[in-house]
């Protein structure tokens, strides 16, 4: 715990705190705002068909890879 000398000392930390309050609070506003995009339909959308592309090239990539490596059996 803190010994305060005079009414300065107190002022003085006292404007500090309050400031911290501020820079806290601006920070979470920012944060509202990036929780509010990633939440929004274009943002999930675009997250989605990002996912599904990504997983298209992957598996095209690996039965490509699997294709070449190996007889095709069920071949008539």
């Amino acid at each position: 715990m803190k010994i305060y000398n005079s009414y300065e000392e107190v002022d003085h930390d006292l404007k500090i705190l309050k400031l911290q309050m501020q820079i806290n609070k601006q920070k979470m506003k920012i944060n509202v705002e990036e929780i509010k995009e990633d939440f929004s339909p274009i943002s999930i959308i675009s997250g989605i068909a990002s996912s599904i592309a990504k997983k298209a090239f992957v598996l095209k990539a690996v039965s490509k890879i699997l294709g070449s490596s190996k007889p095709n059996v069920l071949k008539r």
